[in-house]
């Protein structure tokens, strides 16, 4: 990317992580307050993410924890989080940078957070989307217009049908 350009997205991502990890670090030193829970959206496949193969296996690309009555060891960096969540009563190590974040949610309170990469693993299936649309549009105007020369054509062939049909015999008028 230029260094003449002003990524605006990726510093309104990088705010965003402040305020997600700012509630995590509560969280670890706190505890939950009230109904507070999280939903916490990441990808599993980006660089960093700390999951067991099994859930590797489960999530190939994405995986969204919950953090409400049963997690434990949560441990906050600038740069990342960890968790011990229970799937199935076997305790997984849950670890994954602030950068792979696709989402955050806390429900109790109306509050979440998108991230831009999810924006961006959708974007292929929006320019194909794109493209197929603008692919529809020039055949349905490439018909129309085709329509269009029909109808010409045939408002030509009844205008001539109409000229011939109005053709008078002159020697009808003519003196005998």
């Amino acid at each position: 990317m230029s260094d003449d350009f002003i990524d605006y997205g990726k510093l309104i991502d990088d705010a965003m992580h402040v305020i997600v990890r700012k509630a995590l670090q509560r969280v670890s030193k706190e505890g939950l307050p009230g109904k507070h829970h999280f939903f916490i959206s990441f990808l599993t496949n980006y660089p960093g993410v700390v999951i067991s193969d099994n859930l590797k296996q489960k999530y190939p690309d994405e995986m969204t924890i919950v953090l409400q009555h049963q997690f434990e060891d949560l441990k906050v960096t600038d740069k990342r989080f960890d968790v011990v969540l229970s799937f199935d009563n076997v305790k997984e190590n849950i670890g994954a940078p602030f950068d792979a974040l696709l989402a955050f949610a806390d429900p109790s309170v109306k509050f979440g957070l998108q991230f831009r990469q999810m924006d961006e693993i959708y974007e292929d299936d929006m320019t194909e989307l794109e493209e197929m649309t603008e692919a529809i549009e020039k055949e349905l105007m490439e018909d129309l217009e085709a329509e269009k020369q029909d109808s010409k054509s045939k408002k030509k062939s009844s205008k001539s049908k109409k000229e011939s049909a109005n053709v008078v015999d002159i020697d009808a008028f003519r003196k005998k």
